[in-house]
């Protein structure tokens, strides 16, 4: 994800690309419950024509570092992005404040759009993202995201840029899945576990940030209001080994605050959420 204009902003992989959307293997001598006349339409039979309810996807396992992994798109046709922590229901708005090493304040407004962009044959959602100062536009990003069949929220790049008195200064950190060996990554995994690690994104010398699961009981009071059993991960970067930066997700609101803990002390929070 995008580390706006500060330098910050926590399992297995390769085996994953065959069995991606395989069904999985049967349990011997397992039956279905019978399904209703309606259900059977869209349920197999087996000779006998018992219906037999449909296989679940396959788990699609998460990446590391910079391993390339092939998606199917097939997995992620017609998913709805609602990991539940971070949901993104088309028309959504988190507003944050962030605050910097120097005390500056700035004011990020993240909103689900209603535009998709088609990256590896997936229909990505598209959210944007605003960074300003005083009112004046910092950085302008749009990042692409899509959910697969099993819950895995996947990050699938960028398209960031750095302004300064009203011009285009740099895209320093824009990155596409598939283009250049850029690398699809997780931003927040279905069955999130403690210790779970996992590459958040991959383009060689711009973007190599990776988290891992600290905890999945937190508590953060900030001005949106008190949250509890938060989700928190420790998110780093090859690009500046020194800065950690750990984050809060709350079940169905998404990220309501950010604090860098090493190589800074800027913080983030979230002052409200607008489901859409």
């Amino acid at each position: 994800m995008k580390q706006y204009a500060r330098p910050i902003v926590a399992v297995i992989v390769s085996a994953l690309v065959a069995s991606c959307g395989q069904a999985p293997t049967p349990t011997p001598g397992a039956s279905a419950a019978p399904a209703s006349p309606s259900a059977s339409a869209a349920a197999s039979t087996t000779p006998t024509g018992t219906p037999t309810a449909s296989p679940s996807p396959s788990p699609i396992a998460l990446p590391q570092g910079s391993e390339p992994v092939t998606l199917d798109p097939a997995q992620f046709a017609g998913v709805a992005i609602d990991n539940p922590f971070w949901p993104m229901a088309k028309g959504s708005i988190w507003i944050y404040r962030e605050t910097d090493a120097d005390g500056t304040e700035l004011r990020v407004e993240v909103t689900v759009t209603n535009e998709t962009k088609e990256i590896l044959g997936i229909t990505a959602t598209v959210v944007h993202d605003v960074l300003t100062e005083g009112g004046e536009v910092v950085e302008d990003t749009f990042d692409w995201y899509a959910q697969d069949a099993t819950g895995n929220l996947w990050y699938l790049g960028e398209d960031t840029k750095e302004f300064e008195a009203g011009k285009v200064v740099s895209t320093e950190g824009s990155w596409e899945a598939g283009v250049d060996g850029a690398q699809p990554g997780i931003l927040l995994p279905a069955a999130p576990e403690v210790g779970m690690a996992y590459r958040q994104e991959f383009y060689a010398g711009h973007a190599e940030d990776s988290a891992e699961i600290l905890s999945l009981n937190e508590h953060a009071d900030v001005a949106a209001g008190s949250y509890d059993g938060l989700l928190q991960t420790k998110e780093v970067t090859a690009l500046e080994p020194d800065v950690v930066e750990q984050k809060f997700y709350a079940r169905g609101v998404g990220e309501v605050q950010a604090v860098q803990v090493s190589g800074g002390t800027s913080r983030e929070e979230l002052i409200s959420f607008t489901p859409g």
